[in-house]
């Protein structure tokens, strides 16, 4: 699959002021300073996110329209940054659950995890969490770059090896790099993927139900 065209459309902390559409949406969520809104331009190869050395700067959820409205790329609040007060941190924390929890358009939340760091606490519990609550996601890691394929490859092993100890199946699992860049088509082709599923599985709900009622086909 191929971006023609991406466009900011609305940003806000209410998930009921998401944009009313049956469009299917891909958030992206991870640590601050993981390097999301760098992953987000890189996809859509555009400057749609604002990126910024200052780490937890996301503080809305951001919908871009993709392909003339086809499917929503979604850019969430990143979590676990400690310099907010608690007040702000509890904010944000039910800006993202709320979204994640009742936003039925979410087709699937790509977790970013950088490559380059041992397993977080803080990470696996929010994965633990996504579990627990049966929310489809994927693995993204990020900035490979930053390390050699043989190193970031090991340390793939080993992030998944920890992930075995708590899970039977473990998600999509991606690698990445913005500056490359690497992993854009992987990416794109997974959504691609979960776009075709959605719209046989509401064509066969169609025909479904005008077969059952003949008279108002």
């Amino acid at each position: 699959m191929e971006i023609k065209n991406a466009k900011f459309e609305i940003s806000n902390a209410d998930v009921r002021q998401c944009p009313a559409t049956d469009a299917p949406e891909y958030a992206f969520i991870g640590r601050s300073n993981v390097g999301k809104s760098s992953l987000i331009n890189m996809l859509t190869r555009s400057r749609l996110a604002k990126t910024s050395q200052t780490p937890g700067k996301t503080l809305l959820i951001n919908h871009f329209n993709i392909n003339n409205g086809s499917w929503y790329l979604v850019d969430l609040p990143g979590y676990g940054y400690a310099a907010r007060g608690k007040d702000q941190r509890e904010a944000i924390r039910k800006i993202i659950e709320d979204y994640i929890l009742e936003r039925p358009q979410m087709a699937l939340l790509f977790v970013l995890i950088d490559i380059r760091h041992k397993p977080q606490q803080i990470d696996l519990e929010f994965l633990e969490w996504l579990g627990e609550n049966q929310v489809p996601f994927a693995i993204v890691f990020t900035k490979a770059d930053k390390l050699g394929p043989q190193a970031g490859e090991q340390k793939v092993r080993d992030y998944c090896k920890v992930l075995k100890e708590q899970w039977e199946e473990l998600p999509p699992i991606f690698i990445t790099s913005s500056e490359k860049p690497r992993g854009r088509e992987d990416i794109l082709d997974y959504i691609d993927s979960i776009n075709r599923k959605i719209a046989e599985d509401k064509k066969a709900e169609d025909k479904k139900a005008e077969e059952s009622n003949p008279s108002q086909a």
